[in-house]
């Protein structure tokens, strides 16, 4: 893996992040494109967003915040392992969706009481056909 224009210790944990997940860089499209918005002649001259595309998954990956292409390479790589390890994790794993909190859990209930609550209310009083 390359190294970025950041400290060597973010450069270690982004590489064993990766390898940890088991992303490889020849797994990895990357391509230079030039940003959008504010920053006038040195945006319009300069190919500084990252795109990125990991081609097993099919997850993309677009970094345009600094100015500077190597930290938009590390923070797109960054920000791709963080997808992929949301994508691994899955709605049951964990920091996926689908554990729900107490409090989460609290509000579902009172919604499926008011829904209850308001189909009885409003329910058809008999059919006498």
């Amino acid at each position: 893996m390359p190294e970025f224009a950041v400290s060597e210790e973010k450069n270690r944990l982004l590489r064993e992040k990766m390898q940890a997940l088991g992303i490889r860089e020849k797994d990895i499209l990357e391509k230079f494109i030039r940003s959008s918005g504010h920053g006038g002649q040195k945006l319009n001259k300069t190919a500084s967003c990252v795109y990125l595309k990991h081609l097993p998954t099919g997850v993309e990956v677009k970094c345009m915040r600094e100015r500077s292409q190597s930290v938009n390479r590390f923070l797109a790589r960054r920000e791709l392992a963080g997808k992929l390890e949301a994508l691994n994790s899955g709605p049951g794993g964990p920091g996926g969706l689908g554990e729900a909190g107490p409090a989460r859990r609290k509000a579902i209930k009172q919604k499926q009481r008011r829904l209850r609550r308001s189909r009885e209310k409003y329910a058809p009083a008999g059919k006498d056909d």
